[in-house]
């Protein structure tokens, strides 16, 4: 451990360390350890996880079963090249296949779930032979040049050129917002399949190699899609030969109650792409799944993708830990059952607070929608946009209370540890509480 004072952290990070999607004039907090639920500042102050650090920690810090298969893996090599086969690679392969289910045949490993998107996304572009990729906005794919231009919110702005006009947005199924009022769950998906059917027709159904989706948006707001979308979107790919890739990077590995997201809604994708909770950020790992028609594909012909860190031992090792502390500990079925927990909290909190227009949960996956004025829903801050740094001070106040989180526009997302008590849960919202009255008397 380095014997750097909080301020020598500080002064090195501030002078060497450029922060993802951030200016560099920020100030971030100096951690100094974790363990469950919890993180310490070097200043000694505790801080409950709402947030899994990125939806990634859903097993905590320092689990015992994970770093001792680190461990015991660095003990036997720490890396070989993506080409030779080893027992924890070959035995997490075959366990994501079976999680997936469905027609899922193969898996290919990559670093996190940008590349795994960009492997999506060469995937889809050669099996079929098509150019065009639809995507929708408010969703993230990633950072790279491909899984950017995927990629619907504003953090794609910096990647799009000229030479990335193959890449098509569509309007997902964002209720709250919405233009009309709908009856029920499946006008609400008529509406939008219908709209997306046009859309698929005046760019050429023959043109379209792919729909990439995330099964439930996650850090743009927690948008869950009413019952029939996604049965429906399945019907409508199939119907033009497309292939659906399901995101389930953030989505995924119990964190809506489920292995994976879409299977609260029974469809089969031709790709899911996965990442963050098949280690839970102990080391790198993401990947795609593939059905047994792509698989197929590749049998007699090469994938013209590769990464030097693909199914590195290290990051098996931790994977398959996870998925075992998964299966052992019944955490895809707690989550599910802290969730009924979970939506009675926020509920409360919509009951009691003007400045919160909508609540949004599946599992424990949430968010929490602040706006001006219920009655016209007028976002707390505008789209894309903070320039009063009201959303800043939100979290800032959270963190004074020791709860840390993050959001998107004007949401707080709430994605704790799968591990999570109702005592922990009850001791989140209690601060949450605190801080969205406070938020009140500034939109009053």
């Amino acid at each position: 451990m380095s014997n750097l004072t909080k301020n020598e952290i500080l002064s090195l990070d501030k002078q060497y360390n450029q922060h993802p999607w951030l200016p560099g004039d920020i100030s971030p907090l100096a951690i100094e350890r974790g363990d469950g639920v919890y993180f310490w500042d070097c200043d000694g102050k505790q801080y409950i996880d709402m947030s899994c650090q990125l939806s990634c920690s859903n097993i905590g810090f320092g689990n015992p079963k994970v770093n001792a298969a680190i461990t015991k893996q660095l003990e036997r090599f720490a890396y070989v090249a993506p080409a030779h086969a080893f027992a924890e690679k070959s035995l997490l392969a075959k366990k994501l296949v079976d999680l997936a289910g469905g027609d899922i045949a193969k898996v290919f490993f990559t670093c996190g779930g940008s590349d795994a998107n960009e492997a999506a996304l060469n995937m889809a572009r050669t099996v079929t032979g098509r150019p065009k990729i639809l995507s929708r906005y408010r969703s993230y794919h990633g950072s790279t040049l491909g899984s950017g231009n995927i990629s619907g919110d504003p953090r794609r702005f910096a990647l799009e050129t000229p030479a990335a006009n193959a890449f098509i947005k569509f309007f997902d199924p964002y209720i709250y917002r919405a233009p009309l009022d709908f009856a029920d769950d499946a006008a609400a998906s008529a509406y939008y399949l219908n709209r997306l059917e046009e859309q698929i027709q005046y760019e050429g159904p023959e043109q379209i190699a792919a729909v990439f989706v995330e099964s439930v948006t996650g850090a743009n707001g927690v948008i869950i899609p009413p019952d029939g979308y996604l049965q429906g979107l399945r019907e409508l790919t199939r119907k033009y030969g497309i292939l659906l890739v399901c995101d389930e990077v953030m989505a995924g590995f119990g964190r809506t109650g489920k292995a994976f997201a879409f299977q609260h809604w029974g469809i089969e994708p031709d790709i899911i792409s996965f990442a963050k909770g098949v280690t839970c950020g102990y080391v790198q790992l993401g990947g795609v799944l593939v059905s047994r028609q792509i698989a197929d594909y590749y049998e007699n012909r090469v994938f013209q993708f590769g990464l030097t860190y693909s199914g590195h031992a290290l990051a098996c090792a931790a994977g398959l830990a996870c998925l075992e502390f998964y299966e052992e500990e019944h955490s895809f079925e707690r989550a599910a059952d802290l969730g009924g927990l979970l939506g009675e909290l926020l509920e409360e909190q919509k009951s009691k607070h003007r400045c919160v227009g909508d609540v949004r949960y599946i599992g424990l996956f949430s968010a929490i929608e602040l706006v001006r004025d219920r009655a016209t829903k007028t976002p707390l801050v505008p789209y894309g946009k903070d320039p009063d740094g009201v959303m800043k001070r939100v979290f800032a106040l959270l963190r004074e209370r020791g709860v840390s989180t993050y959001g998107r526009e004007s949401n707080i997302n709430l994605t704790p540890p799968l591990t999570i008590t109702e005592e922990q849960l009850r001791e989140a919202f209690a601060a949450i509480d605190d801080v969205l009255t406070i938020i009140d008397a500034d939109v009053a």
